[in-house]
Order: C-alpha cells, then structure tokens, then sequence
C-alpha cells in the first residue's frame, strides 16, 4: 500500500525529469570554448518577470490547461517545448485520468518576444524524460508512457525552414523517467529515478558514437531519489535534492574522470534547508546553476504519511482538504537560488513574482530565461509562459 500512495501522490504533484540541463557539447575544443565563453552568464543578481504568453492548444483539445514534465530546451535562435502531462477530464480528488501529449512548439527568440513558427506532434506521448540542451540540438532521453518509446534517446534540431528535425540516436537497455542527464564530451550521464519502472540510484554512462552503455557508481545515500536537480559544473556531475518517502535537501558530486562520489553543501540559504524535489534548473557558468521550483518538505513528507497511514474517513478527509488547498498553502519553494560549485553555496537572488512552479520548462538563451507550464498544486497546471531578464545588479 506504501509504494502504491507514494507512486499515486508523485503522479499527482509532479514527476519528471527537472532537469533542463545546458550541458557542454562536444566538438572542437577551441570552437566549443569560444562558443561556450560567449554564452557564460555571471554575477547574476535578480531577474525582472514579465508575462510571455501561453501555448496553443494540444491537438484534440480545445484549450491549453498546462502541462508539467515536459520536454524543454533551445537550439540556436530557438526555444523547443513540448509533451508533459495533465488531468484534463478530472480533478485528482475525484479520480481523474492523467493524459500525456506528443504536442511539440517551437518558438524563435526575437527582440520582439517568442514567435510560435511551429506546433506539431510526435508520432508518440512523451513526458517525464530528461532534457539536455547542447549546441548539436536539445536531447530527450526516456520519458515516454509507451514502453516501446521509454528508451529511446531522441535529438531535436531545427533546420533551414524553421521545421523541427526529431532523430533517433540511440536506445538504452532500460526504460527511464523521472532521472537524471547530462552530457560531457559526446557521452551522456544517464541516472537515478525509475528505471525499468522501479525506483533506482543507479547511473550509466552512454556512447553517443558507440552506442554503448556503461554502468557506473550509484550514488550514495537514499536509494531512491526521484525528480531531483542536476547539472554539470567544472566537468563534474552535481546532483541535489529529489526524494521518495520523504523530500530530500541533500547534494553529492560525481567526479566522471574517478568515477567516485563525495558530499557537497546541502541546499540551504539562511540557515534554512529547502526540498528542490520537483524543481528545474538551468546552466550559467562553468561555475554556477540556477534553480526554481521545490516542493515544501515538510507539507511533502506530511502528506505522503498520511496517505499511506490514514484510511476511511479520515483518509477520504484528509485528500478532501488537501487537493483543494490553494497553491500558497504548499509553500513550494519561490526562492529563485544559485549554486555556485567552485565556492560550493548556495544564494538567493529573490523570488518569483508567480505561483512557484514543478515539473515546468525552464531554458535560458542568452541572459533571458523562460519558466513554461509546470505544477502550482497537486494535479493543478499552469498555461502560462513567463520571460526573465537576467541583471547583473
């Protein structure tokens, strides 16, 4: 009954993999440095929000409720989103039904704003998969409710026409969701959250040239550990946060040349340690990752004891007041933070002007950031679209 609860509240919050990640894409060394020095975005200090719109309608439907786990990232002048999931029929209370798409849109960035200059459709649903933007394209890997698609490893690119490329570059042996990746000099880092459809702390390395896949260190401490953050900072793997029974606020470094794992600081600011389960985050700098979006630990780990410990009425009182709650009641995390790995801590830049977000797109291009859909509540999405100006003061 406990796996069953804590499968059925992550499913109601937000699963999938928050991960957003701007990784560094292989090629020529001295190329890549030059492009990579020019999209390096430092001493950020606040960011100024405003309203950026909201997706079309998924096909089939009439309107654009929202989607959290979805597939986001950017390639050239290009912002690339799509899939996720929502409970269009229903609400969760009353037993609703989750429906995941295969809608894609791409956006081109202009002085003006985002342009819509592509809605299309996959020829399967994605959603709770791991994003990995890279100069070559924006990797999908996993995150499909069709078996036959849940290991697959996908690349978007936009061509000459403006119209999405969608290639298949490889397959894992395990189906994947709700992980980790990232991408380091042609291989991918591949990990943690359901493989196989059962909670794992495993990670492997993938060959993008040879197709091979090499099963590494698992990372140490809880051995399940679903929708946490992770990035790649000065060549090494950062992981923090996620969760299972409980949220969890700690943080580890994987060193990919030792293949060993060691402790970093925890996500805390003020003395105050925060839950990033759920949350999404985007690449700055060599040295620095910034994140938004996290569940409340202590309204999570209430929530999911009582829904594996309560029955009857007072079960059925229990979920009543809970997916009815407004969204300021779950106290999600609205701190807009930034780890800075070479320092190992963690600040805050200030908050988010809007309900905090989980599970939602989160892209950077240049210093504008894009935060698209995600969670504002158990079960309940958001349809709107927020841009960021990145300050340095």
């Amino acid at each position: 009954m406990k796996k069953v609860w804590i499968a059925a509240i992550a499913s109601m919050l937000v699963i999938g993999s928050y991960i957003g990640t701007n990784a560094d894409a292989s090629g020529n060394a001295n190329a890549e440095a030059k492009a990579n020095a020019s999209k390096q975005v430092r001493a950020v200090e606040r960011i100024t929000w405003e309203h950026a719109g909201q997706l079309e309608a998924p096909k089939g439907f009439d309107k654009n409720i929202g989607a959290a786990g979805v597939l986001s990232g950017s390639y050239k002048d290009y912002l690339i989103v799509g899939g996720g999931a929502n409970f269009p029929y229903e609400s969760v209370l009353n037993g609703g039904a989750r429906e995941t798409y295969s809608d894609i849109y791409v956006y081109k960035k202009e002085k003006s704003g985002l342009t819509l200059v592509e809605h299309t459709n996959l020829d399967h649903k994605i959603g709770y998969g791991s994003s990995i933007t890279t100069d070559k394209g924006v990797y999908y890997i996993g995150g499909s409710p069709d078996t036959e698609h849940a290991d697959d490893i996908l690349l978007l690119t936009i061509d000459k026409n403006q119209k999405l490329n969608v290639e298949k570059v490889g397959d894992l042996p395990f189906t994947i969701s709700n992980g980790i990746a990232v991408e380091k000099d042609g291989k991918l880092y591949i990990g943690l959250g359901q493989q196989n459809g059962k909670d794992s702390n495993k990670l492997y390395e993938y060959d993008l040239k040879t197709g091979k896949t090499r099963e590494l260190a698992p990372i140490p401490g809880e051995s399940v550990r679903n929708q946490s953050v992770a990035q790649l900072l000065n060549g090494n793997l950062y992981v923090f946060s996620g969760g299972g029974s409980i949220a969890y606020t700690d943080g580890y470094k994987y060193d990919i040349e030792k293949n060993t794992w060691s402790n970093v600081s925890s996500v805390k600011v003020d003395d105050q340690e925060i839950s990033l389960l759920g949350a999404n985050s985007v690449k700055l700098n060599k040295d620095e990752m910034l994140v938004i979006g996290g569940f409340n630990k202590e309204v999570y780990d209430h929530a999911v004891k009582n829904l594996n410990t309560l029955q009857g009425e007072e079960l059925e009182a229990f979920r009543t007041k809970y997916f009815t709650a407004d969204p300021y009641e779950f106290n999600w995390n609205k701190d807009i933070l930034i780890y800075n790995a070479k320092k190992d801590t963690w600040r805050s830049i200030g908050k988010v002007p809007f309900d905090a977000p989980c599970g939602q797109g989160l892209v950077l291009m240049d210093k504008q950031i894009f935060s698209i859909n995600g969670e504002i509540k158990p079960g309940v999405r958001t349809n709107a679209m927020y841009s960021g100006t990145l300050l340095n003061r």
